[in-house]
């Protein structure tokens, strides 16, 4: 049953981590193809956002699959076969719950490490093309606005890079605009700076008096590296630090990371209840299935019953994270939801285990004739 177990919940992962990380890359090439980025720095990200996705899809797989694996076991009428063997509703969850630990393991190793590291090395890649001046310039057909004050278009760039028709218009002086116009251009990086190199174009300014002057040009450099500031070293978050760190020194943390106490201890504790939940899930899908027993019109309610339950257990993780955020005393509430899901599961296996509410007596043994 465990080996079972882990090739469906292995087939889950992989569908909804698909179906997860084919809508965040939808997003990401948006954003940064869109913006000049190549495509190499779209897989990056994409790579780099790839540990939260499966974080968040790991609990879901592990219902899903212990769901599917406990409805086929019932509609082959094996979990029946086992209970009329002998088999306790305790004693057929045990697998279950072994499965539950590793996905809790593989869980935990995700939230305690792989997923700040991604995080962290993703907010620094961010703030690293954030600044690049050609990326955010580079861009045919479209009127872009770098920084307030400045329009800059280009109509066309050739394969060997040279930008055609280019038009840019800097109004950062209100007394003194000037709007330049070149039949092309080139960027050009010189010592440390990027230029950009207009040739036969003009310059139109336009004086406070209203009195407009044009001046031809053969070649004229506008340094461009002013239109956009360099970008500031990015301040540290709380998905990015380390779970000692959080739970070591909370008050360090927070002043590291300009967030409250309360949130840091519900990040660092949320960090353990998560893995906790994929344990839950399993068990509670277990579970509610063991109680329908065999049916020949299947065990569709059950599964309802099922769903409906985990959404009871992430109806209770919301409710708790709102007063654990606000009151730092409180980050024991962030274990409820799993304790909720274990009642549960406590139950289920009860019920199935007592059918009728308590077990039924034993016939009282007849005296043999003559004793």
């Amino acid at each position: 049953m465990l080996s079972q177990l882990m090739v469906l919940f292995g087939f889950f992962a992989l569908v909804l981590v698909s179906v997860y990380w084919v809508n965040r890359a939808v997003v990401l090439f948006d954003q940064l193809i869109a913006d000049g980025h190549s495509a190499l720095i779209f897989l990056e990200f994409s790579a780099l956002s790839l540990p939260k996705v499966i974080g968040i899809v790991l609990p879901m797989a592990a219902f899903a699959g212990t769901v599917y694996v406990t409805n086929r076991l019932s509609s082959e009428s094996e979990l029946t076969v086992m209970q009329a063997t002998g088999f306790s509703p305790w004693r057929l969850a045990r697998p279950v719950f072994v499965f539950g630990l590793i996905v809790a393991l593989m869980m935990g190793i995700l939230t305690h490490f792989l997923i700040p590291a991604s995080l962290k090395q993703l907010q620094v890649r961010e703030a690293e093309i954030s600044g690049s001046v050609t990326a955010r310039l580079l861009r045919e057909g479209t009127f872009l606005h770098p920084t307030r004050g400045v329009t800059f278009y280009i109509r066309d760039i050739t394969t060997e890079g040279e930008l055609q028709d280019v038009f840019l218009s800097d109004r950062r002086r209100p007394d003194r605009p000037v709007t330049y116009t070149a039949d092309r251009a080139y960027l050009v990086r010189d010592e440390g700076a990027t230029r950009l190199v207009m040739v036969e174009g003009m310059a139109q300014t336009l004086s406070s008096d209203g009195r407009l002057s044009t001046t031809n040009f053969d070649d004229f450099s506008y340094d461009v590296s002013s239109l956009i500031a360099e970008a500031a070293a990015p301040k540290p978050e709380i998905e990015t630090a380390s779970t000692w760190t959080l739970l070591s020194d909370p008050e360090a943390a927070a002043v590291l990371t300009d967030a409250p106490v309360a949130q840091v201890l519900e990040e660092a504790h949320g960090r353990f209840q998560q893995p906790l939940l994929g344990l839950g899930a399993g068990l509670i899908g277990f579970a509610t299935l063991l109680v329908g027993g065999f049916s020949r019109f299947g065990v569709w309610r059950q599964i309802v019953g099922a769903i409906f339950l985990l959404v009871l257990v992430k109806l209770v993780e919301s409710a708790v994270t709102e007063p654990v955020r606000s009151d730092p005393a409180l980050w024991p509430l962030i274990y409820l939801p799993t304790v909720v899901a274990l009642a549960i599961t406590w139950g289920l296996l009860w019920r199935a285990d007592h059918p009728f509410g308590l077990r039924r007596r034993r016939p009282a043994r007849v005296p043999e004739a003559g004793t």
